[in-house]
């Protein structure tokens, strides 16, 4: 592949110029991890990042997000839909009791009466067709979907999270690189003012590094600022009141510890949130079809009661006193014949629309999970290509400055390696960044990770 042989290049570069440096860089692992298809917790998949602070984060949101405990909630709300829905199936049973004056007429004749009833009554619509079964079955995927959207919010949390603390980390290493370079800069511009009061060179030159240092003390200043925005957007998602974050390891020592597989199981796609809900969605719109169906089959009820019934209180509940009813109706749809069955045509067009929104995450996830393990892959090339540059850039600032304190170049030498430099540092932090983030997009794409069987 184009990559790994640029990769190669850039090893055989390092290793031409391994005896001029003072320190060999560390080199990119690659070694494949041995994979298993398991169930696991979202978080011990960052246990792979070994940074615990950042576990230690994502615990505190699980506890105090808002947005995750409004979809808890929802999960709760599901979960009393589906009880009352099982609870339909049972026969209806209650408890009648009245008083009353009465008169009834028998042709010409008027009758008066009081009358004391105490009745129990029970009403059951028997389940022939599957009707109530069915939206049972329904209610029970609506929960199992709702369930998932709970497990993508955890998701998307638990990213946004750590995509906002690898963001945190790499403004404190760009805030630490233009601190470092602000002093290199003051230094150098010391020695230009000395050299300049001594004749060796010209005012232009201290201008040039003043005019440096100022750069140098903006980017501070910037990236700060950048730094407490995103602390303030890392408290938000934790749910507490702005302030700062606790840090855990340097961006270095996280992706050195870092190590991703280069080929995973496309059966991980299944456990994505996304993919789940639409599943157990597609399975709710095609338990309503039959409930849809059902409809349009006659109704077979049972009805009883039976109670006492006295003109006053007295012995109401003695047993010559009693009373009872028994029912077997059957109901048979006629005029709404036509309504019912647009219904069901309605339903089955809904769930060919769950169908179909299922098979685009699938698709979805597919693709997403393809071109997040290729930017891993493809971010972990340019990582190193960035640490070979910034290396070469290292070396050739130290060479360039030693010339100009020996008064053997000039300061436009300085100022070009002093720059280039900078900028390499800075895109080496983005670059570890970058790699970092892409693993947790992967995260995502596979809808929880995967579990390293080491």
């Amino acid at each position: 592949r184009v990559a790994h042989a640029t990769l190669d290049t850039l090893e055989r570069v390092r290793a031409a110029t391994a005896g001029d440096r003072t320190t060999a860089p560390r080199a990119v692992t690659r070694a494949p991890v041995a994979l298993r298809v398991d169930s696991m917790r979202d978080i011990a998949w960052l246990d792979l990042l070994r940074d615990t602070q950042l576990v230690a984060l994502v615990r505190e949101a699980m506890s105090n997000n808002l947005d995750l405990r409004e979809a808890q909630s929802r999960v709760r709300e599901y979960r009393a839909q589906l009880g009352a829905a099982r609870v339909s199936q049972l026969p209806t049973i209650s408890t009648t009791g009245t008083t009353s004056h009465n008169k009834v007429a028998f042709g010409p004749t008027v009758v008066g009466y009081d009358a004391v009833r105490v009745t129990g009554d029970l009403s059951w619509e028997l389940d022939f067709w599957g009707k109530a079964r069915k939206q049972v079955d329904a209610a029970a995927y609506d929960l199992a979907a709702r369930d998932a959207e709970v497990r993508s919010t955890m998701l998307s949390l638990v990213g946004d999270i750590a995509t906002a603390y690898l963001r945190l980390r790499e403004l404190d290493e760009s805030v630490h690189i233009s601190d470092q370079t602000l002093m290199s800069r003051r230094s150098t511009l010391d020695l230009a003012r000395r050299r300049f009061q001594q004749g060796v060179t010209s005012e232009l030159d201290v201008f040039q590094f003043e005019a440096d240092l100022a750069e140098s003390a903006a980017r501070v200043a910037d990236f700060t600022r950048q730094r407490t925005e995103v602390e303030n957007q890392l408290s938000q998602l934790l749910g507490r009141a702005p302030g700062s974050i606790p840090r855990g390891r340097a961006l270095d020592d996280v992706v050195q510890a870092l190590i991703v597989p280069d080929s995973l199981p496309g059966e991980l796609i299944a456990r994505r949130p996304d993919v789940v809900a639409a599943q157990r969605a597609l399975q709710a719109s095609l338990s309503r079809v039959g409930v849809a169906a059902a409809s349009r089959l006659p109704t077979i009820s049972v009805t009883g009661q039976y109670g006492t019934q006295r003109p006053d209180f007295s012995r109401l509940f003695a047993r010559q006193n009693e009373l009872y009813t028994t029912q077997l109706g059957v109901t048979i749809p006629l005029f709404p014949f036509i309504a019912l069955r647009d219904q069901q045509r309605a339903a089955s067009a809904r769930a060919e629309q769950a169908q179909a929104r299922y098979r685009q995450k699938v698709l979805a996830g597919l693709r997403e999970s393809n071109d997040a393990l290729a930017g891993v892959h493809l971010h972990r090339d340019q990582l190193a290509a960035q640490r070979t540059q910034m290396r070469a850039l290292e070396r050739a600032f130290t060479l360039a400055d030693q010339r100009y304190r020996s008064g053997v170049s000039s300061y436009l030498e300085v100022l070009d390696a002093q720059r280039r430099l900078f900028t390499a540092q800075l895109s080496f932090v983005q670059a570890e960044r970058q790699y970092l983030v892409a693993t947790v997009d992967l995260y995502k794409a596979l809808g929880g990770g995967w579990d390293a069987g080491r």
